[in-house]
């Protein structure tokens, strides 16, 4: 153990004062009044964070916010992005979940239950840029669109690349495989996948049912 934890700080020099600076950052995270931690927060780099008046953040217990590329098993584009920009907008976060380079943008509310993984460069928003409506486009850019809530269960993977958008919801236990956009409900305890994601297998008690 001492033997790892010496050459990693042989091979990174900055181990130990990029560590210190970590938990500073989470310290004043847990102190911003617009945010609320519920036991420890874990990070790896520092997240981008923007809670705006009227909006709020509830971060569950052990939650990890990875933003940095060493050590994770594939290339992250970019630090963890948690913005919510609308009054009474709400992102939960449940304990013990792992969220790695990925951008959340609630308009309304975005849910994330507990022991979830979510994977590099993933896009959860419940809300469209702008309105979609026809055939006013000449004002299209001046909308903001629709939003509806976003629900992702206990135990759930989000593999790299995915989209989650507005008005889904994916049950306990499912798997989202990469690169796949999640435009409808998944239900609980299946592997789902594509563009559009649609079900790919189904389980139950650790044995398949059903493969699509």
């Amino acid at each position: 153990m001492i033997g790892r934890a010496m050459s990693a700080i042989i091979s990174n020099p900055l181990t130990a004062p990029t560590r210190a600076w970590d938990r500073l950052v989470a310290l004043w995270i847990s102190q911003n009044h617009n945010i609320e931690v519920v036991g420890k927060l874990i990070l790896n780099g520092r997240p981008l964070i923007d809670i705006r008046k009227e909006s709020k953040l509830y971060i569950g217990d052990r939650v990890t916010l990875n933003s940095r590329n060493r050590g994770y098993h594939v290339n992250m584009h970019s630090p963890v992005k948690l913005f919510a920009d609308k009054p009474g907008a709400v992102i939960r976060i449940g304990d013990n979940t792992r969220i790695h380079g990925t951008c959340i943008h609630a308009h309304e509310s975005i849910e994330i239950g507990n022991n979830c993984l979510i994977a590099a460069n993933c896009q959860i928003f419940d809300g469209n840029g702008h309105d979609t409506s026809f055939p006013d486009i000449e004002n299209r850019i001046h909308t903001s669109g629709e939003s509806m809530p976003i629900r992702i269960e206990d135990n759930v993977w989000i593999g790299v690349n995915s989209i989650i958008l507005p008005g889904v919801t994916i049950g306990k236990g499912s798997i989202i495989s990469a690169n796949s956009v999640v435009n409808k409900y998944i239900p609980p305890m299946v592997i789902a996948g594509g563009n559009p994601a649609k079900v790919l297998s189904e389980h139950h008690m650790g044995h398949r049912l059903k493969s699509g």
